[in-house]
Formats: structure tokens, C-alpha cells, sequence
């Protein structure tokens, strides 16, 4: 578990967790994506979770810095890894795109298709 902060429009390349990740916003406006859906804005106390193996990525929005806590499993022994694949950095036109608003739900999914 980790606390990782983001100045306003930073944000991660697109990557995957072996094992999932379970991000908690603890301040600012968060913006995550799953590849292929739509970019989904978080506030704080939102706790979003990405399913294993789920290509996304996550910052904060453009004009707000954001704090989350980021919470996810080592490989189990003999698990194939990595614990995280990195791969392309967005595209400008991957980011920023329209903006979802936040759900009222506390808990959501990475993508939009599993509410």
C-alpha cells in the first residue's frame, strides 16, 4: 500500500496489475480510464478497483491535484508477473477527453460495463 500524490493533469501511462489494484481518493479530483471506456472522474473518499490483468490509467484531473491511496497484491509463488506491466504513454487524445461525472455509488469499477 502506498499514498501517491498527482500535480493537476499528471498522470500514469497506461499499465496492468497481475492481481488488481484498489485505488482510495483521499483529496482532489481523480480521472481513470480502462481501455475503451470512458474516462471517469473520483473524489475523495471514492474507492475505485480494477479488476486483474485490466489495461487503465489514472491521475488527476487538469486543474486539481489528487492524493489516493493505492493498494494492490504481490504475485502469489508462481504466479507469472510482473506485479505491474507498463505500457504506452497516453496520447493527447486520450487525455484529457469528456469527463463522466462521478457516481453516487462509494465503491465503483475501473470500467464503466461492470456497474
Amino acid at each position: 500500500m502506498g499514498v501517491v500524490r498527482f500535480a493537476p493533469g499528471a498522470h500514469t501511462a497506461w499499465h496492468r496489475h497481475a492481481n488488481g489494484q484498489t485505488l482510495h481518493i483521499l483529496d482532489g479530483r481523480r480521472l481513470v480510464q480502462s481501455r475503451g471506456g470512458q474516462v471517469l472522474q473520483a473524489g475523495p473518499g471514492d474507492t475505485i478497483i480494477t479488476p486483474p490483468g485490466e489495461w487503465h490509467w489514472h491521475g488527476a484531473a487538469p486543474s486539481h491535484f489528487m492524493t489516493h491511496l493505492a493498494m494492490s497484491e504481490d504475485l502469489a509463488d508462481g504466479q507469472p508477473g510482473p506485479v505491474t506491466e507498463w505500457g504506452d504513454h497516453l496520447t493527447g487524445d486520450e487525455y484529457p477527453r469528456p469527463i463522466t461525472p462521478s457516481r453516487t455509488r462509494k465503491e465503483k469499477p475501473c470500467q464503466t460495463a461492470r456497474t
